[in-house]
Order: structure tokens, then sequence, then C-alpha cells
């Protein structure tokens, strides 16, 4: 059944004006828990990212290519959930939320293009690596800093155009018996499912965008730590070897993490028997993922953990002056 705020175009097909995000509405009892669970996340996520940005950026220790995208990956991250989670969090204090239209569409071309962006980023990042280890000679003339902030404008610029032609699709899309998306957020699936008439024209031609703007960073990113882990097997010596790995074992993981649960969630089997499982690995995705970027960095990577204690230690010594 429709809400209000909807205009009869025929019988068959209706305007949609706004739709209700369902998200998890059977949780009931346990919405508040939930909530504040994720509330937690979200802060812990905003303030991670908040603190690698700054200690990259007052650091000079850390001005060099790998942390330059480190940094820009933060600040991806911060607007990354922000685009989703606050409405997320209505949905589960609410049991259910409204957002219009427009904001539908916007929420999932944002969303989209940072997911993106980040698989561009991301692939940046190993290519980087790629030179420290395999190219260690040509490493500063390659990875310079107009080559590194072309990465990044690339990462951004192609993240925002990748959902360039699906958009006009999806918002030309007519809505027949229902304007409640089952999910906590829009994303281009669910908003399809409740479309009528011939939906191919708009999930084939969005399929093979989808495809070609995350296969093709995740081919360079897979080919980079092949070609990595190729010549760190060749170094003589054990301690050689764990000194070339330790170098983008962060990165290492935050690539796994990231590219697991995003195939969990477009790639892996749909269920019937637990329709809120693809939720679940949603929040994983999108929730998780920015909140494990700053901590994997932290835990593994010594570098920023000496400059993340330099900075405590300067605001420690700042208060009690």
């Amino acid at each position: 059944m429709f809400s209000g705020g909807t205009l009869l175009r025929s019988p068959n097909q209706t305007v949609v004006t706004e739709f209700i995000l369902l998200g998890f509405g059977n949780l009931h009892v346990l919405r508040i828990p939930i909530f504040m669970i994720f509330l937690t996340i979200y802060i812990i996520t905003i303030v991670g990212n908040l603190m690698i940005i700054i200690t990259v950026r007052i650091d000079h220790s850390l001005h060099n290519p790998m942390y330059f995208f480190l940094g820009n990956l933060s600040f991806l991250e911060l607007w990354y959930t922000t685009s989703v989670v606050p409405k997320m969090l209505k949905t589960f204090l609410n049991g259910h939320e409204t957002i219009s239209f427009s904001a539908c569409l916007l929420q999932f071309y944002v969303f989209g293009s940072l997911a993106v962006a980040e698989c561009f980023l991301l692939a940046a990042m190993s290519y980087d690596r790629y030179i420290a280890i395999c190219c260690p000679l040509h490493y500063s003339r390659r990875m310079n800093f107009k080559m590194c902030l072309l990465f990044v404008v690339g990462s951004w610029v192609s993240g925002f155009l990748s959902l360039v032609v699906t958009m006009p699709m999806v918002s030309m899309l007519a809505f027949c018996e229902s304007n409640e998306i089952d999910h906590f957020f829009c994303d281009l699936a669910p908003i399809v499912k409740l479309a009528c008439g011939d939906t191919q024209k708009v999930r084939i031609p969005a399929f093979i965008i989808a495809s070609l703007v995350s296969f093709s960073p995740f081919l360079l990113t897979v080919l980079s730590y092949y070609k990595i882990i190729s010549t760190i097997l060749k170094i003589p010596s054990a301690k050689g070897k764990q000194k070339a790995f330790a170098t983008c074992s962060s990165h290492l993981t935050v690539v796994t993490v990231f590219y697991g649960t995003l195939m969990v969630v477009y790639a892996g089997p749909t269920t019937t028997h637990w329709p809120n499982l693809r939720k679940v690995f949603s929040v994983l995705y999108i929730v998780g993922t920015p909140m494990l970027n700053p901590i994997i960095y932290s835990l593994r990577n010594k570098e920023v953990q000496n400059a993340l204690r330099k900075l405590f230690n300067r605001n420690a010594a700042l208060m009690h002056s």
C-alpha cells in the first residue's frame, strides 16, 4: 500500500514522491540497544578516521605517497558512512523511516559513487605498494606528488561519473503497488524491485557499468599483489621478507575486508529463508569497514602508531601547560 504523498498516474502506475525505508522493522524491543550499538560504532568511525587525517596532516614523517593515500581514504570513508548511517540509525529507532524520492536517488548516487571511488583509491594504493616493493629505485620518480594527486582526483572523478548513466534510468522508473523499500537505505536492487514494467532496461546496463567500474580496479589490485607477493617470496632472508610484507600488510587487510564484504552483499546468492541476511551483510559493509580501516592501520603500522603517540603526548603536554 502506498503512503501519503503520492499522485495517481494511471490505474496501475503511481508517481512516487516518497519511499518508506523498512530497515529491520521486526526488531521491536531490540531497537534501542541496536541503535545505541551502531551509534557508538558510527562515533568510533568518525573519530578514528578524523584521527588518521589529522595525524597524516601534521606529522612530517608521514608526508609520503602511502600516507597521502591513507589520509584521502579516511576522508572518503567519513562521507561514505555518513551518506547512509544517520538515516539508518533513524530506521533502527523508529522501526521505519520516510525518505523523499529525490533524497532517495541522491543517497543512492552518493553512496554508489563513493563506493566506486574507494575501489579506485584502493587500487591506487596497491599500485603504490607495488612500485615501493618491486621497483624501489624508481619509486620517487614514479610516485611523485603530481602522480599521487592525479590518482586521487581520478578516483573521485571516476566514482562520481560511474553512475551518470544509471541515475536517469532509475529516476524514470514507474512504481505500481508499493513504495516500501525493504532495506535501511536506497540501494539499486530494492528500488528496482518495486518498479513495474520491464526493469531489464535498467538492470542490465546498471550491471554492466557496475561490473566494469568495480572489476577493473579489483583486477589491478589483484595483479599488483600478485607481483608484490612474487617479489617478496624471492627475498632470501626471512627478516627481509617480513620487513617487505610489513609495508603492505595493513593495506592488504583493508582490501580483503572491503572486497570480501562487497562480494557477499552484491555477488552472493540471495536467500528466501532469511530475508534480512543481505541487510546484515550490508550493515557490515557500510558500517564495519569504515570503522575497521583506521583500527587496522593503527594496530598493524608502527609509523602510524608512533605518529599517534606523538600526537597524544603533544596534546597532553599542552593540556598540562
